[in-house]
């Protein structure tokens, strides 16, 4: 390879164009990151990975990092092997491939007229529910396409799903309540919901259509069945990157029905409207940046911690309850310790499923109307009855899920993976799975 400059990090990567493995390491430039890789075949390649907005070393201090002849057989045969390192935390399951929007950017890029029968689906995924624990997020396509969804929710926690979180853009749930009922009935956990802005222009640009209203009335819609909503934002620059604070003060606003924002940084794979340059980018030192800023310091870099659960590269986390006067109160805190990851056996990553799983999902009515009682100091956090249930019931989280593609993926970061995706009876780390070429 003919890169030297300041090196930082080694890794391995894949060649944006053909996929096939290849080396790669950290440059630092100008204080920015950059991974650079050569194909033998199609060249050198440089993607910016890093801005220089947040110190890098400290970030990802306590990331094991990629040795030589480790993980080998990564991506080109990844089917979560004995060498992968992180833990299933999520399973990710595809139960349609229709969708109602053509989306400018979507990972899993679903044009079909597929719908898998639920006794099918259910077989499926019947090996990989583990009873009284398991996560599983429906996805698709649009997975509330499938009028039998509710059928689908009910059958998978009788199989044993602890969790079951519906992935959609809220365009049903906004129009049919019949439906979300029938979906809160059956045992749906919680939803992620496609939430891009505050605006009809940033909907127009991403998906093609005016949908704030819709996503408002969706949100009403879940509030009214006790269903707990995550934000998700997909932040591309040029068009919402303004839109962080405001976001975080809508989602914080309509606590305790909005649970949180779960923000994830544009990746070029899937369906994209063209191959990224590094002004497309946005780095997830950017987002951390932006939040602080946006926000007026009200949530700060030192609330949200590197990903304890992935690759500290992958995502960071905030956990907070919302006061009565509508302001986030921080439980977390960076201390200034190496960051370690907390998958490294089963049990970790079973408390931290747990952690997202209590804060995304709503408490019962009965619960949160009992909140100010006879026996709690009302209105103050540190009285400690007050505190618990006011967390219970107004626990709100800021996350952040960065994926890799063809570009920017990182072995060291991919091994680490424990959002799963259940594909051909096995399962395949999330940026493995939705990777493609960037032609």
């Amino acid at each position: 390879m003919r890169l030297n400059k300041n090196v930082v990090r080694v890794t391995s990567s894949v060649c944006p164009v053909c996929l096939e493995r290849i080396d790669a390491r950290m440059v630092e430039r100008g204080g920015n990151i950059y991974m650079e890789k050569e194909c033998p075949r199609h060249g050198a390649f440089s993607t910016i990975v890093w801005k220089g907005e947040v110190n890098y070393s400290s970030w990802i201090r306590g990331a094991a990092p990629l040795g030589e002849g480790e993980n080998l057989s990564c991506p080109d045969n990844c089917g979560i092997c004995s060498e992968h390192r992180g833990k299933t935390c999520c399973v990710l399951f595809e139960v349609t491939e229709r969708c109602d929007l053509h989306c400018s950017f979507c990972f899993a890029d679903k044009s079909g007229t597929n719908d898998p029968p639920i006794d099918e689906l259910c077989a499926r995924m019947k090996r990989f529910i583990v009873k009284g624990e398991t996560l599983l997020q429906l996805s698709g396509g649009e997975p509330s396409m499938r009028d039998d969804l509710p059928d689908l929710v009910r059958e998978v926690k009788r199989l044993g799903c602890k969790y079951v979180q519906l992935n959609s853009n809220g365009i049903r749930l906004a129009k049919d309540t019949e439906y979300v009922r029938k979906l809160a009935e059956a045992g749906l956990s919680f939803v992620f919901m496609q939430f891009d802005g505050l605006g009809d222009k940033t909907y127009e640009k991403l998906r093609g259509r005016p949908l704030f209203e819709i996503k408002e009335r969706a949100v009403k819609n879940c509030a009214d069945h006790n269903l707990g909503v995550t934000l998700v934002p997909t932040i591309v620059p040029g068009v919402n990157t303004d839109e962080i604070g405001g976001i975080i003060s809508y989602a914080v606003k309509n606590s305790p029905a909005v649970r949180g924002v779960h923000f994830q940084p544009v990746t070029y794979s899937g369906r994209i409207p063209t191959r990224p340059a590094d002004r497309d980018r946005f780095t997830l030192d950017e987002l951390l940046t932006q939040i602080e800023r946006q926000t007026k310091g009200i949530i700060s870099i030192k609330n949200l911690i590197p990903s304890r659960c992935d690759h500290p590269m992958c995502g960071f986390h905030g956990d907070f309850v919302v006061l009565e006067d509508g302001t986030p109160y921080p439980l977390s805190e960076k201390n200034g310790n190496a960051q370690t990851c907390c998958c490294d056996n089963d049990s970790l990553a079973a408390r931290n499923r747990e952690f997202v799983a209590r804060r995304w999902q709503r408490e019962p009515l009965s619960n949160e109307c009992c909140l100010k009682d006879k026996n709690t100091s009302a209105g103050d956090i540190k009285d400690m009855e007050y505190f618990l249930k006011r967390v219970k019931s107004h626990g709100f989280t800021v996350t952040a899920m960065a994926f890799q593609d063809a570009g920017n993926l990182d072995i060291e970061r991919l091994r680490m993976c424990s959002l799963h995706v259940l594909k051909n009876d096995r399962l395949v780390p999330f940026c493995a799975n939705y990777l493609g070429p960037l032609c």
